[in-house]
């Protein structure tokens, strides 16, 4: 089979997909519809970018649609940047001011318009086909890869403080938001890198290595879309969003006004009085026990404004949220290990009495706790 007709295929396997899931987050009913949307006109994007493996012969005739389909890559990362931002923050909303992130997208459709878009028709045409010399394409590359590491760098920094302020405030043992667009993160990195040496080889007289090239991008593409299909289908409520206002206990501890140079002292008897309170609050009370347990319910149970109790947890016990609320769960289950009237009950059933929702996460944390795994912790105390 010829290559060109294969990447046609594979390219139109590729668009359907990624329209049918697009489609999919339009209509499926959840409270991020927002994210949704972002992600739906993402694979759109995606799907518009594919489209230039099969319309060979539409090209010749509408060149200027061409052009602009080549430009409209440059919303692509914007638009999974503010996706990234809606998953991450309940709160999140689109405003105004986002459409600068728009802005690279109409600088290089105002550079590319003298000699492509003004031009007539028989001058657009021989222009077209040496396009790649142009300092007008290079500009466009370099505006490509810039923005594309900028949007790469700017998500990361968003999933670090991510990660940090859910540990920091969630007990909930599930880092599945996490793990999954850090996931996306590097299939993208990974997906433009390949790009990026394909369209090197533009350059270069490896024509022949550029088309089987070309095939590789579009199953790679075909590929990263049936994987998105089967998370989404897999994981429909896989998101779970934080408070954007939430702040890091580093962050709140200079600048707070509300407690006193005393309480900043982690040896000082008012700190000393309520660590105590809190731990007897924790073992008599149980809270733990809850799997959605958050800083700001201990905060409202225990009457300790929430941003207190952090500095507290965080600060002075140093210790995030996270670990300090899974500690208790792991000691309750060590107890339940040890007792040998419930040595019936599984491990699984054990997991979810102490407050956890996850098998793994139970295993992880009951590993870095005891370095042992729930089973060979019960079986070493039989």
């Amino acid at each position: 089979m010829n290559r060109l007709v294969f990447l046609s295929i594979v390219a139109a396997i590729g668009i359907s997909v990624s329209l049918l899931l697009a489609f999919f987050l339009l209509t499926v009913k959840t409270s991020n519809k927002q994210a949704n949307r972002l992600f739906a006109a993402f694979l759109i994007l995606s799907a518009i970018d594919l489209s230039g493996f099969f319309i060979f012969d539409f090209i010749s005739s509408h060149l200027n649609l061409e052009i602009f389909r080549w430009t409209t890559s440059l919303l692509g990362m914007p638009l999974f940047y503010l996706y990234v931002l809606s998953v991450c923050y309940t709160d999140f909303k689109l405003k105004a001011k986002h459409l600068l992130h728009t802005i690279p997208f109409i600088l290089v459709n105002l550079i590319l318009t003298p000699r492509f878009y003004l031009a007539d028709g028989i001058e657009k045409s021989r222009v077209f086909e040496v396009h790649n010399k142009m300092p007008e394409m290079y500009s466009f590359q370099l505006i490509v890869e810039i923005q594309y590491v900028f949007y790469i760098i700017s998500v990361l920094l968003i999933l670090k403080k991510y990660r940090e302020v859910y540990l920091e405030n969630y007990a909930n043992a599930s880092t599945s938001t996490y793990k999954w667009l850090m996931q996306m993160t590097i299939v993208f990195f990974a997906a433009h890198s390949i790009v990026a040496t394909k369209n090197l080889l533009r350059y270069t007289a490896f024509h022949d290595i550029f088309l089987w090239a070309n095939v590789f991008v579009g199953l790679f593409a075909l590929c990263i879309t049936c994987w998105f299909v089967l998370k989404a289908l897999n994981y429909p409520e896989l998101f779970r969003g934080i408070n954007s206002k939430l702040e890091l206990a580093k962050d709140i501890l200079p600048k707070s006004d509300n407690i006193s140079a005393e309480s900043k002292n982690s040896t000082g008897p008012v700190i000393a009085s309520q660590i105590e309170s809190l731990k007897e609050y924790m073992t008599a009370q149980e809270p733990y026990l809850d799997p959605s347990l958050t800083i700001q319910q201990l905060s409202n149970q225990i009457n300790i404004p929430v941003r207190e109790l952090s500095v507290l947890i965080n600060h002075h016990m140093n210790q995030h949220f996270f670990d300090f609320v899974n500690e208790y769960r792991i000691q309750k289950a060590m107890g339940i290990l040890k007792n040998q009237g419930k040595k019936d009950l599984t491990i699984l059933e054990i997991l979810y009495e102490v407050g956890f929702n996850s098998k793994s996460s139970f295993n992880t944390s009951f590993k870095k706790y005891t370095e042992l795994t729930p089973t060979a912790y019960r079986n070493s105390s039989q």
